[in-house]
C-alpha cells in the first residue's frame, strides 16, 4: 500500500511540475471565427469600451476624469472576470485534495 501512494504521489507531482502547454502562462485565447464558443453581446460590448479607452488621447484629460476613467476601466475589468465560465482551483487546494484522497483510500 505504501508503494502503490508513493508512485501515486510521485505520478502527481509529475503532473503539476510540467504543465502542458494549455496552461501556459500570458497566452492569449485567439478571438478568431474558429473559436466554437459564441462571446455573449454583454462581454462584446464592454471589450469595445476598454479598447477605446486604450485608443483614447489622455493627455488633455485632467486628474479627475482620469481617475474616472480608471476606476471605469476596474469596474469592467471585474465584470468580466465575474463573467468568466470556469472553475480554477489553485496548487494547495490541489494538494490538499490528494492528501485526503490518500488518507480516505
Amino acid at each position: 500500500m505504501k508503494k502503490f501512494t508513493f508512485y501515486t504521489m510521485m505520478l502527481l507531482l509529475t503532473v503539476t511540475i510540467f504543465p502542458t502547454n494549455s496552461f501556459a502562462i500570458n497566452e492569449k485565447v485567439p478571438t478568431s471565427s474558429s473559436n466554437p464558443k459564441e462571446v455573449p453581446a454583454e462581454v462584446k460590448l464592454l471589450l469595445n469600451r476598454l479598447e477605446e479607452i486604450k485608443k483614447m488621447d489622455k493627455s488633455n484629460l485632467n486628474s479627475t476624469e482620469k481617475k474616472e476613467l480608471r476606476k471605469e476601466v476596474k469596474a469592467i475589468k471585474k465584470t468580466l472576470k465575474s463573467t468568466g465560465n470556469g472553475v480554477y482551483l489553485s496548487i494547495g487546494a490541489i494538494i490538499i485534495i490528494v492528501l485526503l484522497l490518500i488518507l480516505l483510500l
